[in-house]
């Protein structure tokens, strides 16, 4: 009895019933749940063109104050007065940004206000990390209303802090240093994000907590190998708020920082106006450098605070 044998010509791939490669069934696949998404898109009614249409004049008018400062840093205080603050300038005014530049002493502002933001951000999500680590991870005895001081001396506004404060700082010598606002932002700081990641350390996976400490791994392993690889989208996502936050704050350095020497930026523009005179261009030229860092600074990390809420949102 002769065996019939099956030629490659005859062979038809079990993963394509027409007879054409796996490869390509699967990419024609692919093209036709694209084009199915695409359709679907496009073809979910009016609602999504309304919405798209609210967001973007939303986006615009929060732009218009940013776009108001732009013109006028760049018109002289002769055509401010004379035309107004919504009139183009008639001629490229750079003496207001030079003027700000020099009186204020900008580069040393700026090294003043990235020291003390950077040294805020780090630190406080340092701690932030170990407070909810022995919050979360640890359970110990009122955990519940350890977080809720927390969030309590979160709430408490800079007014009604400022005067113990400047009482702390003048008992201890550190008044009209930065240091006395890093020990103090890092405080504020520390405690939203020991409310936010106690919250997330407190529903922590047991078992892989289990496993690590039967593995041998001690406390301080669990935290650095284990914790913190897990929860480190959402301390990158700390650490650019805590910088920028800190960057912003105004109060506290303004009745901490009466030198010079040690002012940040924020304090530097507010001392342009005086009680009855206002160089506005000036004002707005200040507001431009000093809102440039910030920008630069949220740019660079854009990426990694975007990955970071998106991996939180997925956990």
């Amino acid at each position: 009895m002769s065996i019939p044998v099956l030629t490659t010509s005859d062979a038809t791939p079990a993963g394509d019933p027409d007879g054409g490669s796996p490869a390509r069934s699967a990419g024609q696949r692919l093209a036709d749940e694209r084009a199915v998404k695409a359709r679907d898109r496009f073809h979910r009614g009016p609602g999504r063109w309304i919405m798209l249409a609210v967001v973007s004049a939303a986006a615009l008018l929060m732009l218009v104050p940013f776009g108001l400062m732009l013109l006028n840093a760049f018109k002289s205080p002769a055509d401010y007065s004379a035309n107004g603050p919504l009139s183009w300038p008639t001629h490229f005014y750079t003496k207001g940004l030079v003027n700000y530049w020099t009186a204020s002493d900008y580069p040393l502002k700026l090294w003043n206000s990235t020291l003390i933001a950077g040294t805020v951000a780090v630190v406080a999500v340092g701690v932030s990390l170990l407070n909810a680590y022995a919050i979360g991870v640890g359970r110990v005895k009122g955990r519940l209303w350890i977080v809720a001081l927390f969030l309590l001396g979160n709430m408490i506004p800079q007014e009604a802090l400022v005067y113990p404060l400047y009482f702390f700082a003048k008992q201890t010598g550190l008044y009209n240093t930065k240091l006395v606002v890093i020990i103090i932002f890092v405080v504020i700081q520390s405690a939203f994000g020991t409310y936010l990641l106690a919250s997330v350390l407190g529903t922590f996976p047991k078992a892989l907590l289990e496993a690590a400490a039967l593995d041998g791994a001690s406390r301080w392993q669990i935290l650095w190998k284990v914790v913190f690889p897990i929860v480190r989208p959402t301390l990158s996502v700390l650490l650019i708020f805590f910088f920028i936050w800190t960057w912003n704050e105004f109060f506290i350095p303004l009745v901490m920082l009466i030198d010079n020497d040690t002012q940040t930026v924020p304090v530097a523009l507010a001392s342009l106006q005086g009680d009855r005179l206002m160089d506005a261009p000036t004002t707005n030229a200040g507001a431009l450098i000093s809102l440039i860092p910030a920008v630069v600074f949220f740019l660079i990390f854009q990426r990694t605070l975007t990955r970071g809420v998106t991996a939180g949102a997925i956990k």
